[in-house]
């Protein structure tokens, strides 16, 4: 980055943005090239997660209870098709406890590697967006460091000469890269956790869901009243 550069920049009204990433050099071009993948991705996770009904509960929980009213071919049709990885498990369960050749721990291991690859599934391309997150703040500071070193040499060569224009223009420029930096990782980093967040809590209903359907209903009322006692003599 050029100090010289940095002081038309901030004395040309009409440069716009284009200006700011040709005074910002290769830095913020690689910057601008990072948050076009993550946009990308982001877009690629939205349709994902809609795709598969990330937040759609409630076939799930009417296929549970159908299962446990002992309606098992129902609550499977209720969850058959379904792509999430809820329904995937819950679907599998239910199909497991309908085989009688079927033992319940190779049911619970089926179970356990269906809910793990859509889990898994849905992970994917984040770590990219976390890494993108983390790089895009150290390259900026990268470029706010190289242009303070650009900017205190041509103080360096002016001599006894110095405009205290390059020194302020050099900075102007070094900091660009940096605010560029945290522009891109901000939004990137947020969305990266409410992904992670909204795949979190998916695990833990799919963990509740197949949970239910391996375990009697302890809610369930198995005591006589004493109205049902005293019928009963």
């Amino acid at each position: 980055m050029e100090p010289t550069a940095a002081i038309e920049a901030t004395t040309d009204t009409k440069g716009g943005a284009f200006d700011l990433v040709m005074t910002g050099g290769p830095v913020v071009w690689l910057l601008m090239v990072l948050s076009i993948i993550a946009l990308t991705i982001i877009i690629y996770k939205l349709v994902q997660f809609m795709m598969t009904g990330m937040g759609k509960t409630a076939h799930v929980e009417r296929a549970v209870q159908l299962f446990r009213e002992g309606r098992r071919t129902e609550a499977l049709a209720a969850v058959q098709g379904a792509k999430d990885p809820t329904s995937m498990a819950v679907a599998t369960a239910i199909r497991g406890t309908m085989r009688p050749d079927a033992s319940d721990a190779l049911v619970r291991e089926e179970v356990e590697r269906v809910a793990s690859v859509g889990i898994n599934g849905l992970k994917s391309q984040l770590s990219i967006l976390d890494l993108i997150g983390s790089l895009s703040p150290l390259l900026g500071l990268l470029g706010t460091v190289l242009g303070m070193i650009e900017a205190f040499r041509a103080m360096e060569a002016a001599g006894r000469n110095v405009d205290p224009a390059i020194l302020s223009g050099g900075i102007w420029a070094a900091l660009l890269t940096t605010a560029a930096g945290l522009i891109v990782a901000i939004p990137v980093v947020a969305v990266s956790s409410w992904f992670e967040r909204a795949i979190q809590r998916c695990a833990h209903r799919t963990e509740d869901a197949v949970t239910r359907i391996f375990t009697p209903d302890l809610t369930h009322r198995t005591e006589s009243t004493p109205n049902e006692i005293r019928a009963a003599q």
